[in-house]
């Protein structure tokens, strides 16, 4: 079986010491593709780099609203000159993030809204990071369009999760579907159509019930496959051909020539 990590940070610190064993032992669990989203324009390049080495990670840019006091103006400029020259396979993470009380909403919906525009613009993707903030964020992309994207790891009602459907949008489920006490999220993942739920893990963070307390990984990611096809009632091998082809529709995976 061939998976898609459609949302794993394999750039940050947190894989420095064994990034390339992490890598050997994801892809010998059937980790065909890791899509790796940036978080700030620091680390873009890096991302690139790594991107460049490793033939089967496929970068995103964007600027995440967590980190919103390190975003300028000059990095949308930015971001508009890198997707011109660099294959990315996404905009991200980009979204909103009202749970943090001290992100000032009304920054983050400005950058929200121009990082839509500069996708749109590039005929890309999106990432989303949405966190008490669904119904903000599903009528800003029906003010601005764009070519789909996934929301990452989805935790909104069914009926928002339909919505971001309509929208041409997948729903991304990983760890915490692992865990039995996720009673919500897993009704959700059995409710909503398998056609348009993708795998992830975002490792290094939402790590697996059975590595509970540990740096979450990409090899990881059959035990998220595993979950989602107990909550569904179904075989493993058929959600793996499901999601995986779900993630090579949306994403432009095999359009990397270099970067």
């Amino acid at each position: 079986m061939e998976l898609i990590d459609t949302h794993c940070h394999l750039d940050v610190a947190e894989f420095d010491p064994d990034r390339t064993q992490v890598l050997a032992r994801a892809r010998a669990a059937g980790v065909a593709g890791i899509v790796i989203p940036a978080i700030h324009a620091a680390g873009w390049e890096g991302l690139l780099a790594l991107c460049t080495r490793e033939p089967d990670l496929y970068p995103a840019l964007g600027m995440h609203p967590i980190f919103l006091d390190q975003h300028q103006v000059r990095h949308l400029h930015d971001l508009e000159a890198r997707l011109a020259t660099a294959p990315v396979v996404a905009v991200g993470e980009i979204g909103l993030d009202f749970y943090l009380k001290d992100l000032d909403p009304d920054r983050q919906q400005r950058l929200f809204e121009s990082q839509l525009a500069i996708a749109r613009a590039a005929a890309l993707p999106v990432l989303l990071h949405v966190r008490k903030a669904h119904d903000q964020v599903l009528a800003t992309l029906r003010r601005i369009r764009v070519t789909g994207g996934i929301v990452h790891a989805f935790n909104g009602s069914l009926e928002q999760g339909r919505r971001y459907l309509d929208l041409g949008f997948l729903l991304g489920f990983g760890g915490m579907l692992t865990y039995s006490g996720s009673t919500r999220l897993r009704a959700l993942a059995r409710d909503l159509p398998l056609e348009g739920l993708v795998l992830e893990t975002d490792a290094p963070d939402m790590t697996v019930a059975a590595h509970r307390g540990e740096r979450n990984s990409p090899e990881y990611l059959p035990d998220c496959l595993a979950a989602l096809a107990e909550v569904r009632g179904i075989d493993p091998t058929a959600v793996a051909q499901t999601t995986t082809a779900s993630a090579q529709r949306l994403l432009p995976l095999t359009s990397r020539s270099s970067l």
